[in-house]
């Protein structure tokens, strides 16, 4: 019996799952999820500043900073891997 490698299985191991989704999709869920809710203030902003205060200790903060970060996240490092593919880095 032959043993196979994860990376047989799976090509691209890794993050490079974010170079195949459209980046207008990634820039949509930015601009969305990532600022919502738009009034009075985005959530991220709230979450960032209770978190540079200190005061970012309940659960629910932690999730809403994981889920309204992460579309800037991805769109950041989907920006990163593109500037690093033509040379930028």
């Amino acid at each position: 019996m032959e043993y196979v490698l994860a990376r047989e299985l799976i090509p691209e191991l890794g993050m490079a799952f974010v170079d195949r989704i459209p980046l207008i999709y990634l820039i949509f869920g930015a601009l969305t999820l990532g600022l919502a809710p738009f009034v009075p203030e985005p959530h991220l902003a709230e979450k960032l500043r209770m978190l540079m205060a200190g005061q970012l200790r309940a659960p629910m903060d932690l999730f809403d900073l994981v889920l309204h970060g992460a579309p800037w996240l991805l769109l950041a490092w989907r920006l990163g891997r593109m500037a690093r593919a033509r040379g930028g880095w």
